[in-house]
């Protein structure tokens, strides 16, 4: 039987025992952690990954990639001191075949400016090092990463390091033999390792941007054939990065200056001159450059295809990445004509160089969108 009410007792009170109240949000507040700060640590470490593709980039240019002969990566954070030192890493320099074949007579003075490039290109590598170094270790000893987010922090760090070993490989080759430079397909491939760097870290600071849950939400409104679409478009831009790496790689560049013809053909002349057969790809200048411009026209054609299927879009923001992506795309195929026709002069080299990135990034943005598109009002969805 139920007990007798009191006569004083208000209606409505519920007597029974409190319960536990229900908590909310627990997946988000697991998985949080520092998302803000570590955003922030990827920006400075991609803001340096910029830095260290043009510094490499002036390297190239400058011929300055072989004067450094010995890998030390502790050590060699060292500049020489005094003139003794000076003396004996030019006498260095001065047993290989670049200073041999090339530099030679070069002065102390001119050896030293081609140095500092190098070494500063070098000490930049060792700085972005630190800084993630001291930034995972840091997060990592607070416990303020979120859940699931160690190996992924974890693989840029163990990128890098490869990168430093990689670009050894690649100025070890241009040390011995007959070369004057470092091999093509090594700089491409030291490159190349920069830019998918770049790629990760770029997708991660956006991925950071937004809580799980957010992310989650917006994956149900994702636009799967533009992402797919958005994805070729990355590939193919990464291989156009690729080919003008091998163009950088032998100043193929400055090898044809006319266009849209090529010294008055459409393909150059003689451009299978090299044995074996497969050198021709990664050695001819007349062949690389020939490659290089027909995918840049490939590039162009399929970004404007991509940029007209997001025009489709329900969603105004993600309609903008692609058409921010299609301006630069087409600035960039401009700039590189114009580099091309200057015979590849480092002013306008650098900045097409830039440019490379730039697009890089506002494909992956796109990419991004296209996957988690941001939410919007009534009135943003008819922009």
């Amino acid at each position: 039987m139920s007990q007798k009410r009191s006569i004083f007792e208000e209606v409505g009170v519920d007597k029974t025992p409190d319960k536990p109240k229900p908590q909310t949000g627990l997946i988000d507040k697991a998985r949080g952690g520092a998302r803000g700060p570590i955003r922030l640590w990827l920006m400075v470490i991609f803001a340096l990954v910029v830095a260290m593709i043009l510094v490499g980039g002036m390297t190239r240019l400058t011929d300055s990639g072989l004067s450094i002969t010995e890998w030390r990566p502790v050590t060699g954070a060292v500049p020489p001191m005094n003139a003794a030192a000076w003396d004996s890493e030019f006498q260095k320099y001065q047993a290989i075949p670049e200073y041999q074949l090339q530099n030679k007579g070069m002065t102390l003075a001119e050896f030293k400016a081609i140095y500092w490039w190098e070494w500063g290109h070098r000490q930049l590598g060792r700085v972005i090092g630190l800084v993630w170094a001291v930034g995972f270790i840091g997060f990592w000893a607070t416990k303020r990463i979120p859940t699931g987010w160690t190996q992924r922090l974890l693989g840029i760090g163990a990128l890098g390091g490869l990168q430093g070993a990689i670009g050894w490989w690649m100025v070890s080759s241009g040390l011995s033999g007959d070369r004057l430079d470092v091999a093509s397909y090594r700089l491409a491939t030291h490159l190349g390792l920069a830019f998918v760097i770049l790629g990760f870290i770029a997708w991660y600071v956006f991925l950071l941007e937004r809580r799980d849950a957010d992310l989650m939400q917006a994956r149900r409104s994702r636009e799967p054939q533009l992402f797919s679409m958005s994805t070729g478009l990355m590939h193919l831009a990464f291989l156009q990065i690729l080919l003008g790496a091998l163009v950088a790689g032998i100043d193929a560049g400055r090898g044809f200056t006319d266009w849209p013809l090529m010294a008055g053909r459409f393909f150059p002349e003689n451009a299978f001159s090299i044995t074996p057969f497969w050198r021709n790809f990664f050695e001819d200048d007349g062949l690389v450059q020939f490659m290089h411009r027909m995918s840049g026209y490939l590039l162009f054609a399929f970004g404007l295809i991509v940029w007209r299927r997001s025009r489709s879009s329900g969603n105004g923001q993600t309609k903008r990445a692609f058409d921010w992506m299609a301006v630069v795309l087409f600035g960039q195929i401009v700039l590189g004509i114009v580099t091309v026709m200057h015979s590849s002069p480092w002013q306008i080299a650098i900045i097409h160089q830039l440019g490379a990135v730039v697009l890089w990034v506002l494909i992956i943005r796109a990419r991004y969108l296209a996957q988690y598109p941001r939410a919007q009002s009534v009135r943003g969805a008819r922009a």
